[in-house]
């Protein structure tokens, strides 16, 4: 099993950034890739961004590219999500995630595990 921590959310003014961080425990050793969703209030589950365990390149929807950044530090079993230029429509519970296998990385159902979720408000 693979456990997943979030932090780092809150309150941010539109043209801000802020930092999410997603601490990994259990068996990373194992993981496929790692990803950050988001749900915002009334609407589904959407992917933002997500990278193999192995690094090897990132993958951002395009309503954040550009803008969201999702980069690991495997010593510390730690995977981060910058965002810079939020807007009020990045307002959501971001959740961070572990893959065990190999599938696409840009899909929910891809994904085993699942953080608590970490609350992002940006105001205009």
């Amino acid at each position: 099993q693979v456990q997943l921590v979030e932090s780092g959310g809150g309150l941010a003014q539109a043209g801000g950034s802020r930092r999410l961080s997603c601490a990994a425990s259990g068996r990373t050793s194992s993981t496929y890739a790692m990803g950050w969703f988001r749900q915002a209030p009334g609407k589904e589950r959407e992917f933002v961004a997500a990278m193999p365990w192995s690094g090897e390149y990132t993958y951002s929807a395009d309503s954040v590219k550009g803008r969201f950044t999702i980069s690991k530090d495997n010593a510390l079993n730690m995977v981060y999500l910058q965002m810079n230029n939020l807007k009020p429509e990045d307002t959501a519970v971001y959740y961070c995630a572990a893959a065990m296998a190999r599938r696409a990385i840009m899909y929910g159902r891809s994904y085993d595990y699942w953080g608590q979720g970490t609350q992002v408000t940006v105001s205009s």
